[in-house]
């Protein structure tokens, strides 16, 4: 055999433990070698050159892959190379520094992103409040946000859970927050966090968002000049007039969107269509949008996979309605009979946002205190693979235009 060079790890069937791969690639980074992401060959395999590290890597963490030598490395790099295919080969540089927004105390929900990155090995820091306030941001280059509410109306789970002691927990930690940090209400601490958050958006940071993540982060932002929560919230009640008032400009998804209000409702505003749609779980899909791999990079990496239809899962925020989508979103997988957007990606100053309905893609429908999905039983999930999409793209090196 001719002498071995590099290590291909398939994203394909082939591949064993998809969400692992990521952890090896992630992994490689680290140590100072760069990854080729092979976009839409075989499921959107790695290739790294060969070293016996990396090789007893993946035998320990259950990865599949193969040696090859030069010879196949340069026919595959033709094949990718190939103007009349639609692939590319993207070079992964430098491994992202990763921060997770997520409160230190204990709820009795899990967040899809912890668990997909705790079982990919890759490493992050968890900041919250305090430390979006401190001004911590701009030390990373990636933060998600998972299942939290920026207008300040604590999930709006008043309805169901106003009497359960962790709900009374959370308001009371809330609060006394809000007030250590200089705020009289938590929902002006909340919206001092989503305008951090913006800026550092604004200045080249990569933003991810799932579940309630997403909607209530554009409407606390288009809610900045007016009160839109009722006593129960925060001791006074809402501007009559909140609706009229909100700054649609400020916002990085949604538009034209009519607020809930009601205190009682799950809802935050018809950004989401949770309660309004008429699915049936065994038709509950979407379907990943191909992009050419040559020209649209971004969102290309961004929908690699072995799948191109995804098994569809619930949340708080489950789907967003296309209808309120802004002019330059680029829709990355929808439910097409629904007009249900499923995974959106943007722009934003110099940095780029990824929005992502639904709160756990291996569990349809999480109720709050259900146990965590244990991620060993779904090494092959193609829904927790978008989320590694977006964990991996900020390593990407940034490719001159073709104007």
């Amino acid at each position: 055999m001719a002498k071995a060079a590099s290590i291909l790890i398939p994203m394909d069937e082939e591949q064993k433990d998809h969400l692992k791969s990521y952890g090896i690639a992630y992994w490689t980074l680290k140590n100072g070698e760069e990854v080729d992401w092979l976009l839409n060959y075989r499921g959107g395999s790695f290739m790294l050159k060969y070293n016996q590290a990396v090789e007893n890597e993946c035998k320990v963490r259950g990865v599949s892959y193969e040696v090859l030598p030069d010879a196949k490395v340069n026919e595959i790099i033709t094949q990718v190379s190939d103007p009349s295919v639609n692939m590319d080969l993207v070079k992964l540089e430098k491994a992202p520094r990763m921060a997770v927004y997520s409160p230190k105390n204990k709820l009795p929900w899990d967040d899809a992103v912890t668990m997909v990155l705790k079982y990919a090995e890759i490493p992050y820091d968890v900041v919250y409040d305090e430390e979006v306030i401190r001004g911590d941001l701009p030390k990373y280059d990636w933060l998600h946000l998972h299942h939290e509410d920026f207008t300040g109306q604590y999930s709006k789970f008043y309805g169901s859970f106003r009497y359960a002691q962790w709900y009374n927990d959370d308001v009371k930690i809330q609060e006394a927050t809000a007030h250590k940090l200089g705020f009289k209400k938590v929902s002006q601490m909340k919206l001092a966090v989503a305008e951090r958050i913006r800026d550092f958006c604004a200045g080249g940071g990569f933003l991810f968002a799932m579940c309630s993540g997403t909607d209530t982060f554009d409407i606390a932002l288009a809610a900045a000049n007016t009160d839109i929560c009722e006593s129960m919230f925060d001791g006074d009640a809402a501007d009559p007039d909140a609706q009229s008032k909100l700054d649609f400009t400020q916002t990085f998804a949604f538009q034209n969107f009519t607020l809930d209000m009601n205190p009682m409702s799950h809802q935050f505003s018809n950004i989401d269509v949770t309660s309004t749609r008429q699915v049936e779980r065994e038709r509950d899909f979407f379907t990943l949008f191909d992009f050419s791999a040559k020209w649209d990079v971004v969102p290309s990496m961004l929908t690699q996979n072995h799948d191109k239809v995804i098994k569809g899962f619930m949340g708080l925020t489950t789907a967003f309605n296309e209808k309120l989508l802004k002019p330059g979103v680029t829709i990355m997988g929808e439910m097409k009979t629904g007009n249900e957007a499923r995974y959106i990606h943007g722009e934003y100053g110099k940095g780029q946002w990824t929005f992502y309905g639904g709160h756990d893609p291996e569990d349809y429908q999480h109720v709050v205190g259900d146990p965590p999905t244990d991620l060993k039983l779904h090494p092959n999930s193609p829904g927790y693979r978008l989320i590694l999409n977006n964990v991996l793209f900020p390593a990407a090196k940034k490719k001159k235009q073709k104007t």
